[in-house]
């Protein structure tokens, strides 16, 4: 529960930073009344975003057996593709992103409230995508039934009293810091679900190399308090197949050496 509430944070915390940009803009121009507009924009974004996910969790659940591992299998690769680029967006589109939100809003105060509606959609409803889609891979890998919702719940709403709090200035936060540390974290979690993903694909498919690796299941065995704590948190298997361990190494590796060297740059 704890990895998904982290994600729930961080993509939480981005939407956050988004809509408070577009309310404070509007309103420092004088448009306070566009803020509902804002505000639907948003609304219906999170709506797209549940829609998504009850839609990929029900065509898993009615497809005939095997394809439904593959579903998984891709999907779950998919989630990867899509928080691996939204770190390293993050890190490179965050100082321009300001400016590049009140560019669009004049734009759109030119033309309609429609315009000002699909901008707010569209910023939100992408975070809210890559959450869903992310919230659903790592709820398969981890086999964690309902704590995925719970724990990404909670740090929706951290993330968005936290958001309302840096708005109305009563709370400061090293954004900067908040992404680089939540971005390390995800890279993990992401080689996990990605290793998830050759697993689901082992089961349907004659893979190579589906001999062990190790097997330590006799010193942490299945839903052991150690156990459970490593595989919701990291998608740790105890007795992964050679190809589920390499996958895990050539993404951990590469990313995370790009990730943090970007990091030490960005902090020069």
């Amino acid at each position: 529960m704890l990895a998904n509430f982290f994600i729930g944070l961080r993509e939480g915390l981005e939407a956050a930073l988004i809509v408070g940009i577009l309310v404070a803009y509007v309103t420092k121009i004088g448009e306070a009344k566009r803020i509902r507009i804002i505000l639907a924009g948003v609304g219906a974004a999170i709506l797209a975003s549940i829609a998504l996910a009850f839609g990929l969790n029900s065509a898993v659940e009615t497809v005939p057996e095997g394809t439904s591992e593959i579903i998984a299998g891709a999907s779950s690769a998919l989630a990867v593709v899509f928080v691996t680029w939204m770190i390293f967006w993050m890190k490179s589109q965050s100082k321009q992103m300001g400016a590049a939100l009140r560019s669009k809003v004049d734009a759109s105060l030119t033309k309609s409230s429609f315009a000002l509606f699909v901008i707010a959609f569209a910023s939100v409803v992408r975070e809210g995508f890559e959450t869903a889609v992310f919230l659903w891979s790592a709820g398969k890998a981890t086999n964690a039934g309902d704590n995925p919702v719970i724990g990404a719940t909670l740090g929706l709403l951290v993330a968005a009293t936290a958001g309302y709090l840096m708005f109305k200035g009563a709370l400061r936060i090293n954004i900067t810091r908040f992404f680089k540390y939540t971005g390390a974290f995800l890279v993990l979690v992401s080689a996990g679900i990605l290793a998830y993903a050759v697993k689901e694909f082992e089961e349907v498919l004659t893979l190579p190399l589906q001999a062990k690796t190790y097997d330590v299941s006799a010193i942490l065995p299945k839903e052991s308090p150690i156990e459970s704590l490593l595989h919701g948190l990291v998608g740790f298997n105890a007795a992964p197949s050679i190809l589920q361990t390499v996958v895990w190494f050539a993404y951990l590796i590469p990313v995370g050496y790009v990730f943090l060297k970007n990091s030490k740059v960005a902090a020069k």
